[in-house]
């Protein structure tokens, strides 16, 4: 039968199952707003949800939780967005009720569910979502630039728990999405040393065009000597594990000067070897980074006011009938791709 109000979308209906599809438009129930997306970005999580990587997803499942539009329709017992608001979606769907919530720790929701990983997200034409998720765009940011807020929200995420003081230099493990978007609002913060370690040289490349001020290739030089000489002997005061290696802990606690912060974003469930007396003697301080604890104004004030510019972070554009060869290439040639956006159609 044909479907009445239909969209197209882009739907992972099981592991490595995954196509795209006519489904049906959906409507934006109470307290709740419809979106047309205008454009959304490809991560690398929604890789893993394609590979079976994410025990949290229900499949079928429309994946992306990287996306902008603007506000088609608005459901009962919705203020403060209208009709024709151009908006970006936070995609952390948090009860309000749970501990975390209590004190102000909304990412790490006892019972948290996170668009395009528990419910539907931004590959298709369309998507409701709660009005509380909606973040409405200041007048000088484009849709465009505001479907990427997600990643840098990560990156403020992590560089917020790990508190930055004036003068303190950063050392960002991995030069992929995530570590640019590191160093980008690092910059923005006003960091003025930024250090990015990887082994892929063009990533390195990306990363100094980017922002950074230092690079180093592990596969040719010893990270932790490096990091002696640059630092005179004293350490690192901030150090973002963007890489994600378990083994690579005890190198970066040995890295970290005293009282220094090192924030972790890996979900390996690998054992890391945790060298107790690096963090003791040095009054360490380890905290972990899980999504956005409500940093979306937060970046779009940077985009604003021109501190941050994340159309430098795309490599490449296409359309959503593309969206198939877009991660193909994320997946072929992941040295040659930075954030693959999609551009919806008219």
């Amino acid at each position: 039968m044909e479907l009445v109000n239909k969209m197209k979308a882009f739907q992972v209906a099981n592991i490595n199952d995954y196509a795209l599809i006519d489904t049906q438009t959906p409507q934006a129930e109470p307290g709740e707003v419809l979106i047309k997306t205008s454009f959304a970005g490809i991560c690398g999580s929604d890789l893993h949800i394609i590979h079976g990587q994410n025990p949290f997803v229900q499949f079928p499942r429309i994946t992306g939780h990287e996306f902008s539009g603007v506000v088609t329709s608005v459901g009962d017992d919705v203020e403060n967005i209208q009709q024709g608001d151009r908006v970006c979606v936070d995609p952390v769907i948090s009860c309000g009720h749970c501990y975390p919530c209590r004190v102000g720790r909304v990412n790490v929701c006892a019972n948290l569910q996170v668009f395009g990983v528990h419910r539907n997200g931004g590959f298709g034409e369309f998507t409701s979502v709660p009005a509380s998720n909606v973040v409405v765009l200041p007048d000088n940011v484009t849709l465009e630039q505001a479907a990427l807020v997600e990643p840098y929200s990560i990156a403020t995420n992590v560089l917020s728990r790990m508190a930055p003081l004036p003068g303190d230099s950063l050392l960002v493990y991995g030069a992929g999405v995530i570590g640019l978007t590191i160093v980008q609002v690092a910059k923005a913060m006003g960091i003025e040393r930024i250090v990015v370690t990887d082994i892929v040289e063009q990533r390195l490349e990306n990363a100094l065009a980017l922002g950074a001020t230092d690079t180093i290739n592990s596969r040719q030089d010893n990270v932790e000597e490096r990091i002696q000489e640059m630092m005179q002997g004293e350490g690192m005061p901030l150090i973002a594990d963007a890489a994600c290696i378990p083994a690579l802990l005890p190198e970066i606690l040995r890295i970290a000067c005293p009282a220094g912060r090192v924030g972790l974003l890996g979900f390996n469930s690998v054992p890391s070897d945790l060298a107790q007396i690096e963090v003791i003697k040095k009054e360490l301080t380890i905290v972990g980074s899980r999504l956005n604890n409500r940093r979306f104004p937060q970046v779009l004030d940077m985009i604003a006011s021109g501190r941050l510019d994340p159309l430098a972070l795309i490599s490449h554009r296409i359309s959503l009938n593309e969206i198939s060869e877009g991660i193909q290439l994320m997946e072929n040639h992941p040295e040659l791709t930075r954030k693959v956006l999609v551009e919806m159609s008219e």
